[in-house]
């Protein structure tokens, strides 16, 4: 297989899986406890704490593991809407994810409202309808990602914040998609919120991280045992947060030495290919402010639930937009927020490469993607099946 669906999840990478198993096999105590073992698990704890905080230029006191960035995103919205209930008003952008979707509907059956700030076609946010949209004192909590899951798309979040802050609002950003592939760094981009998922970064499933600043307060999610500095109640996940810890040393390591130049020139080859087999191609978001390995882009015509089924026939595996609607295809509300037309989103594939990606499966894969829509459009009497060379 082929694997360039890595903005749904990411292969663990082999050091992360080795950091993590002695603390599955041999230190599986409680960090809570007060023995020994529980003092092993709590130091791999400490580390950990240290390294995520590191590659986000925050304080590791200012981290807080969690499930990963859906459990991260509920906690935020629901700590915010508690502590500032007279600030009744929620701003995001119909780009964000489901996550923040639907955490949006709970604000408004809750009490409060919900405002959605319009993008533009490329799908980055409108600053200026924006600064018109954040309120003082009306304003609790803007929530805008800082990289989307499906287009790839970066966000102005230096600029978000100080529309927000300018009027007294916080900011909470999803950086599930972010973190790990772009610098981020918390001190220059002074959010007082970030999501970010260890899944999407090369550590295991079910572990991410919350990073809550020091100036804001915070009312946790989950009661029970006080874990988390009791920001977080519940045993943690010692082997997953181990393995995060490790991802994220990587990550940091893997920003400055090439990789991110390699993905790139891997993504704008296999972009090239199909592009010049179907001059109708068109990419979905700003070419200039995109993640290095994304790739969203439809050929009208071409049905993308079709071509999935003929691309993993071959052995690639992608995506037909956000992976997180379990075995079935939806509507993208993201694409239809950038304007997109149902038709064109019906035909609409995302590749997503990873570190682990080569140039040649790039090439393989551009070229499957050619075979198959040939195929399609043969079978629908648009033209015949040719082989490419």
């Amino acid at each position: 297989m082929i694997y360039l669906d890595a903005n749904a999840t990411t292969p663990v990478d082999p050091a992360a899986l080795d950091a993590m198993l002695p603390f599955m096999r041999d230190y599986f105590a409680n960090p809570s406890a007060g023995h020994a073992g529980g003092r092993t698990a709590a130091r791999a704890l400490h580390r950990a704490r240290e390294q995520v905080a590191s590659l986000l230029g925050a304080h590791p006191e200012e981290i807080v593991f969690t499930s990963g960035g859906t459990e991260s995103i509920n906690a935020v919205h629901a700590s915010v809407r508690s502590l500032w209930p007279e600030s009744r008003e929620l701003v995001i952008t119909g780009t964000e994810h489901a996550a923040v979707i639907e955490s949006a509907v709970r604000w408004r059956k809750n009490g409060g409202t919900v405002v959605h700030a319009p993008v533009h076609s490329d799908g980055r946010v409108d600053l200026e309808a924006l600064r018109s949209l954040v309120k003082p004192g009306i304003t609790a909590l803007v929530c805008i990602m800082w990289a989307n899951n499906e287009t790839g798309v970066l966000a102005p979040m230096r600029e978000i914040v100080e529309i927000a802050h300018s009027a007294g609002a916080l900011v909470h950003t999803d950086a599930v998609q972010a973190a790990g592939k772009v610098p981020v760094d918390v001190k220059s981009v002074p959010v007082d919120f970030l999501s970010l998922s260890g899944h999407k970064m090369h550590a295991p499933k079910g572990v991410g991280a919350l990073y809550i600043s020091k100036r804001v307060r915070f009312e946790p999610l989950l009661l029970g045992g006080g874990q988390e500095n009791g920001r977080r109640s519940g045993t943690e996940n010692v082997p997953g947060i181990v393995a995060l810890g490790v991802a994220a040393d990587l990550a940091q390591q893997h920003l400055n030495d090439g990789t991110k130049a390699r993905i790139h020139a891997m993504r704008d080859r296999f972009e090239h290919v199909v592009h010049a087999a179907f001059p109708e191609m068109r990419i979905h978001g700003s070419l200039t402010h995109r993640l290095h390995n994304t790739s969203s882009f439809c050929v009208p015509g071409i049905d993308a639930a079709g071509m999935l089924i003929l691309l993993d026939k071959v052995g690639i595996a992608c995506s037909a937009g956000s992976a997180c609607h379990t075995g079935a295809l939806h509507p993208s509300q993201a694409l239809e927020a950038m304007g997109v037309s149902a038709r064109d989103a019906a035909c609409t594939l995302r590749f997503s490469f990873h570190r682990f990606n080569t140039k040649p499966e790039a090439e393989t894969a551009a070229r499957a993607v050619i075979e198959a829509a040939m195929k399609m459009r043969a079978e629908m009497g648009e033209g015949e099946l040719v082989s490419v060379s």
